[in-house]
Parts: C-alpha cells; structure tokens; sequence
C-alpha cells in the first residue's frame, strides 16, 4: 500500500468512526447490584427530555423493581426463533437498525445467541447497531471479561463460560462501575431481590460469599479505573493531565545504597498506591566482562528483591546516566525519581559533579519531584 493510499485509508477509517453510535457500558461485580435498573432509570430520564429510546432488548429476571421501570417505555418486539421443540426470543438487530432510534437499550452483553442467530454473540449484535449509527447503552458483569477468566474461576470456582473479548470494552465511550458494599449486595440477595426463595441459601454459600463479593467488586473498579486512565490518555491534551503518582528508583551496582533505595522507595510507592520501577544505567566501566562479580551477584539479588516488593525493573546501557534516567522518566510518566544519598556533600555534587548537575536541571524542567533517600 502506497503512502497515499495509507492516507485515504486513515481519513476513511475517521470518517467511519465518526458516524459510529455511541457506546456506553454499565459494569458491575455479580448479578444483582443495579445494572439493568440503572439502564430503564436512564432510559426514562432520556425519554423525558425528548430522546427517542427504545428497548432492544431487557431482562429483568422477574424483580419487581426492576420490571416496574418497563412501564411507559417503548418495547422493540423481540425475534422469535423455534429451537430443540421450544419458542425462544432475541433481539432483533434489524428492527433496531430499521426503526433507528437514537438510543436503543440492550442488555446482557456477553449473551449467546440462539443457533441460525446471524451473530453469535449479542455483543456483535451491538457492534453491528452502533455501525449503523445507533447509539447503545448496555451492561455486563465483571466475570464475563475475556481476560479474568482465570481469576473469576480462581476467586469462585466457577468456570463462566458466556463471555466477550476485553476489545469490547475498548470501543465503548463510557463504562460506568455500579457499585455496591459486599454486605448491601448480601442483605439484597436475602430479601429475595436477586433470585427466587429456592435459590438464596445455595448462592450465599457459593458465588454470593463476602469474600468472592469483595474481591469480585476489586476487580470491576480496577477495570473501570482502566478504563478512565485509557480515555485520558487519548483525549486530555498532555499539559492538562493531572499525573497519578509513579515512582522510579535509580540504583547501582553498590548493594547497601541500593537496598536501601528499593525497600524506601517500595514503602512510598505502597503509601501512594502505585506503579513504580527500578532503574539501572549500565555504563561501559560496568560492562559484564568488566564489572567484579560480587558485584553482579549484588544487582541480581537487588532485581530480585525490588522484584517481590512489587517493582518493575528497567535496564538500560547508556554513557550519559543523567540523560538516561529523564529518558525513562519521560517514557513512563514517572513523577518521582528517587535516588541514594551521595557520599559526597551534596553542595559539593552540585557544583563537582555533571551527572547530578545534569540531572537536577532536566528534572526541574521536566516537572519531576527527586527525593534523595538518607
């Protein structure tokens, strides 16, 4: 492909996005916390304010609440479909796409269609809406993600098996978290809100344990953090990001300076919640052929100990170390650089030594805070 073909491509490929639907997700950690009632909740307040929404597709699983808020909303007749002897419905994409409404509401995202469906999964249904300019509101819970199975299998023992590739949470414009303590989801389960009487007791001692709640509702608002961060990433201008706190520590061959920055800069990077790195400049003087191997015993040790705390190591050959540690700062977004305390005076440093003037006037150019750990 020649360049200008790349470049009628690319616009091509804008101007297809630009008539695409837009996309909203609501996420929650199990069946049960609101999802399908916060979707109709919408839909009412869109329908009030002269919005043309429809119902695709709902399932209200027989709570009250929740099968109340149908009342005045306008319902697209579902297919019909005979399957093994038995009538069953779908969602029928192309009524959708021919009545074209401005909103149309379609639940259960990581749904298998019936067999001689023309999609197999409802979540190719939507993509094939929002192609025709529909805009989607929609909800799936957070076992359903492609790439937790394992975890979701780990934390409950059950292997889900209905569920959509992360990419699908990629095209949404928004994925909202519905939120819930795990004891508020319990006493709603209890009261019978979430399934039939019969059902309670086996769910409290198997999926609905608080322990799974909790770690099942870590995982969602993780996602949706995820979520948040990719959209800032790719729509807030640079200089109007507020930067979340990352943390590098640059460290040498000398073992008691540099245990010293890793435990230090572990136990500031746990206080903050964050991402942090271990950085190591090699310089020709430290070549493997040229540095004692005490030495490189003691930075194998170091990676494995910054390693188990959490650290992700950065290693790096450069002759120039000040400009190699901004490069992987800049790289990464890096907020705090944290170094050990020289030996020298660090007046004496300053005015003495390159790699640290260097340093200190890149870092205050750049907006990164250094800590020089004692």
């Amino acid at each position: 492909m020649t360049e200008r073909d790349e470049n009628v491509q690319h616009f091509l490929d804008l101007i297809k996005k630009s008539r695409l639907g837009k996309f909203k997700i609501y996420i929650g950690m199990s069946a049960g916390v609101g999802k399908t009632y916060r979707m109709l909740q919408e839909a009412h307040a869109l329908l009030k304010n002269g919005i043309d929404v429809k119902i695709g597709y709902i399932e209200t699983h027989f709570r009250k609440e929740t099968h109340d808020l149908l009342e005045g909303l306008p319902l697209i007749p579902r297919r019909k479909l005979f399957y093994k002897g038995k009538e069953l419905e779908e969602l029928d994409v192309q009524a959708v796409i021919n009545l074209r409404p401005e909103v149309v509401i379609v639940d259960e995202l990581a749904h298998t269609n019936i067999e001689g469906s023309k999609n197999e999964k409802r979540w190719q249904d939507v993509l094939e809406i929002l192609e025709a300019g529909i805009n989607v509101i929609s909800a799936v819970n957070i076992q359903h993600i492609e790439s937790l199975n394992d975890e979701i299998k780990a934390i409950t023992g059950i292997e889900v098996t209905e569920r959509i590739p992360d990419k699908v949470l990629g095209f949404a414009d928004e994925v909202v978290n519905i939120d819930l303590t795990a004891d508020e989801l319990i006493i709603r389960l209890k009261e019978g809100k979430i399934y039939h009487a019969e059902k309670i007791e086996a769910a409290l001692k198997n999926f609905f344990k608080s322990e799974h709640i909790l770690q099942l509702r870590e995982l969602a608002l993780k996602e949706v953090a995820s979520q948040v961060e990719r959209k800032v990433e790719t729509e807030v201008t640079k200089e109007h990001v507020m930067k979340h706190e990352r943390f590098m520590s640059c460290i040498s061959s000398n073992e008691d300076t540099a245990r010293n920055v890793i435990r230090k800069t572990a136990r500031l990077a746990n206080y903050y919640h964050s991402q942090w790195y271990v950085l190591y400049v090699q310089t020709p003087k430290e070549d493997s052929d040229k540095i004692p191997l005490d030495k490189q015993r003691h930075l194998i040790n170091n990676f494995k100990l910054a390693t188990e705390l959490g650290a992700e190591i950065i290693k790096v050959q450069n002759t120039n170390v000040a400009k190699a540690i901004i490069e992987q700062a800049e790289a990464r977004n890096i907020t705090t650089i944290c170094i050990g305390k020289p030996h020298l005076n660090l007046f004496r440093v300053i005015l003495a030594t390159n790699v640290f003037n260097e340093l200190l006037k890149k870092i205050s150019s750049n907006k990164i805070d250094l800590v020089i750990l004692s």
